[in-house]
């Protein structure tokens, strides 16, 4: 299987050599207005500056037509000054009651709504980049162009507004973004910019540049350019944002309930219009949404994403090595900072440096964590930290360096260092996409020894008739870096995936996505470990957006140890190789009521397994949505029978987009634990909000009555001072 990648390799590098044939497109332009007058944010664009400035209205479609002409007219207009950039558009609807609209809360999932969404390169790097969006209810998304426009960092956010009207012709709105939101390349008086519109009614999606499927919206290097753009200037770039914080805190049915007040404080300073540093002092998470709990019928450790603010800002510059992840080895994990068994460790500062200068990007980041005792064990206070350096190369390519040092259990000597390389072209035989990209490390640690070394390497063609990807990792024995995120030691991981996806000319069906994935794991100083082959003979796209799938999945695990797989169920030692099967139909979200309906079924360990999920989502108005998940496992083995439940309720109450009212209820048969997460945030301003959170845990016993665990009433305001 290595010398198969190896030589895999080999090949896609002569291809690169031979057929990467870089075309000299000429970008498309538009020019901005100048701002003279103050602009009432409303979503009317009726002020004198939006009646002079240029307008962009050359728009076509992307699908369900490469290239055709859309079925409804599309404005858009560019207003900026030295501080601020405002965007006006105007989506013209011949049938404005069918506008799909559910959404106003704030970083809502609008992709199955109609929306506009936007990205701008203020570098003109081609690689790195802004996104925005909205929908016609003002539900506003935000995020990061990641990985060099192959995915999104949806957990940035930003200072920004923006306003909606729905009229008799359609919607427009009006989108303002403060340039001390972003950091920009000084000197530049144009930006790489791209927009485009989806009516979901019809699953029609048109954009102004790059309207290529095989291309993405975000992928800044084929964007367009708005023109004509100012010497921005960002004032003093000091943003100071305390925040107060009151919590009741009621611990046991006997604990006493205990006030404590807080305070804390984030601050920021450009130094430079794209160099940012930030500081953080008695650091508050309270606000942070509770993770969803999931069920976990494997031997390796479940991954929870990072929701904290501080660690998200500037968090695509951490971003390291293609073909890491969550399968194979995350290089810097920042859950584990401050966090331990879900538990908060006291953070008493931290500091962040991040931007670029000129081809380089950086990132620095150092914390303090305060002493603390978890289950009868005290820790220390420690100090941890990370560095990155990743430079453009080539027209899309990067290569980059990473450093880190620390651990948060306060093990000494503890660091972690690797070097990454990516070669990337959207225009490989002439208009696709094509990269490759490999990786190295070695971590430290006074309780490692021989084997700390980790490498790898991906090859991946993405694109929209044929996707084919593969991925090969060496994971060493004692590779286990403190910051970092590493499901399984001591192991080569192999992976290669082929997804054909035609689009046939019949009326009902719009693609066919036909997969196949091989993944198949041996320990470095021993036999095979596990192995996985997915294949989705039907997997088709409707018309209506709905979508129904089958797979078939051989499976084998060689469990050299034994371990639980449930309570009271343990899978011994041996060989075993089983058949999954699933059955799933989604449900297009354009409906009121929505969802998906999964079903895996087949032999497992000796035995069987049934796995039943299904979210739901029902909005009767803009005003008020519910979204039921459920998961139910049914194993039945020699080793012993199971059943495991997890449910979920999220209600929400979206009075506008800035004020929601967010509850949810979850419960799961492994921990008996119901747990409450309600939250109102009001956004009283662009620079500043408020939270009020209740959770409340609760116990259920075997036989015995409900027992609080837990119970938390928390209120927080925090406001960000700019100069």
């Amino acid at each position: 299987m290595k010398l198969l990648f190896t030589n895999l390799l080999s090949i896609i590098l002569l291809l690169v050599h031979g057929f990467s044939i870089a075309q000299s497109t000429e970008r498309p332009s538009f020019e901005a207005g100048r701002l003279t007058e103050r602009i009432y944010l409303d979503g009317m664009l009726d002020e004198a500056n939006w009646q002079s400035a240029p307008k962009l209205d050359s728009f076509k479609t992307t699908v369900p037509e490469e290239g055709g002409v859309p079925s409804q007219r599309t404005t858009v207009q560019v207003l900026v000054d030295a501080k601020m950039v405002y965007i006006g558009i105007v989506c013209e609807d011949s049938n404005p009651g069918e506008i799909i609209r559910f959404s106003k809360i704030r970083d809502a999932d609008i992709s199955e709504e109609d929306h506009v969404k936007l990205v701008i390169d203020p570098f003109l790097d081609g690689q790195s980049g802004y996104i925005f969006a909205v929908n016609s209810l003002a539900a506003r998304y935000d995020a990061l162009v990641s990985n060099r426009g192959e995915d999104e960092n949806e957990d940035w956010d930003a200072v920004w507004d923006a306003k909606t009207q729905i009229t008799e012709n359609g919607w427009s709105a009006e989108i303002v973004i403060p340039i001390q939101s972003i950091s920009f390349k000084k000197g530049l008086d144009k930006w790489g910019f791209n927009i485009e519109r989806r009516i979901q009614r019809n699953q029609e999606t048109i954009r102004w540049a790059n309207v290529k499927r095989d291309q993405w919206l975000i992928q800044t290097s084929r964007a367009g350019l708005v023109t004509g753009l100012p010497d921005f200037n960002y004032g003093l770039g000091l943003n100071v944002r305390p925040s107060l914080v009151g919590e009741l805190n009621k611990i046991g049915p006997e604990g006493a309930t205990v006030f404590d007040p807080d305070i804390s404080l984030d601050a920021s300073q450009r130094i430079g219009p794209n160099v940012v540093a930030t500081f953080t002092v008695n650091t508050d998470f309270a606000e942070t949404e509770v993770d969803t709990r999931q069920t976990n019928l494997t031997r390796f450790p479940l991954f929870f994403p990072e929701k904290r603010t501080f660690f998200l800002e500037g968090s695509d510059i951490f971003e390291f090595g293609f073909g890491t992840g969550r399968s194979t080895v995350i290089p810097f994990f920042s859950r584990r900072i401050g966090l331990r068994n879900n538990v908060q460790i006291p953070i008493i500062a931290g500091t962040k440096l991040n931007g670029r200068i000129g081809k380089t990007a950086f990132g620095g980041l150092g914390i303090r964590t305060d002493s603390y005792e978890l289950e009868g064990q005290p820790y220390d206070a420690t100090n941890m930290g990370v560095v990155r350096l990743r430079r453009n190369v080539l027209k899309e390519s990067t290569i980059g360096l990473i450093a880190s040092s620390g651990d948060p259990l306060g093990r000494e000597d503890s660091w972690m260092t690797g070097a990454d390389f990516t070669y990337q072209t959207t225009s490989f035989n002439g208009d696709k996409n094509f990269l490759v990209g490999g990786w190295v490390m070695l971590a430290n640690r006074a309780d490692l020894t021989d084997d700390r070394s980790a490498v790898g390497f991906k090859v991946d063609y993405p694109n929209d008739r044929w996707d084919i990807a593969a991925t090969y990792a060496r994971i060493g024995e004692q590779f286990d870096p403190s910051l970092g995120f590493v499901p399984r030691k001591g192991v080569h991981f192999s992976r290669f995936g082929a997804t054909f996806a035609p689009r046939p000319k019949i009326p009902w069906l719009r693609q066919m996505f036909h997969q196949f994935f091989v993944t198949y794991v041996e320990n470095i100083s021993g036999p095979w470990q596990s192995y996985s082959v997915f294949t989705a003979p039907i997997n088709w796209r409707l018309e209506s957006g709905d979508r129904v799938e089958a797979n078939v999945r051989p499976v084998g695990e060689n469990i050299l140890e034994p371990f639980d797989i449930a309570e009271n169920v343990t899978i011994p030692v041996g060989e075993y190789n089983f058949m999954r099967y699933r059955l799933e139909a989604e449900f297009a979200a354009k409906r009121r009521v929505s969802g998906m309906a999964t079903w895996w079924f087949g032999s497992f360990y000796d035995g069987t397994l049934d796995e039943f999920e299904l979210s739901l989502n029902w909005n009767p108005s803009a005003l008020l949505g519910f979204e039921f998940s459920g998961v139910r496992n049914v194993g039945r083995l020699p080793f012993g029978d199971f059943d495991q439940t997890l449910a979920g309720l999220r209600v929400r109450f979206n009075v506008t987009s800035n004020l929601q009212l967010n509850s949810y209820l979850q419960y799961d048969t492994d921990s008996r634990v119901l747990g409450l997460n309600a939250r109102i945030h009001w956004i009283f301003s662009p620079l500043g909000d408020v939270f009020l959170v209740f959770n409340n845990n609760s116990l259920n016993p075997m036989s015995q009555p409900w027992e609080l665990q837990n119970r938390q009433i928390l209120l927080k305001v925090r406001y960000n001072f700019r100069l």
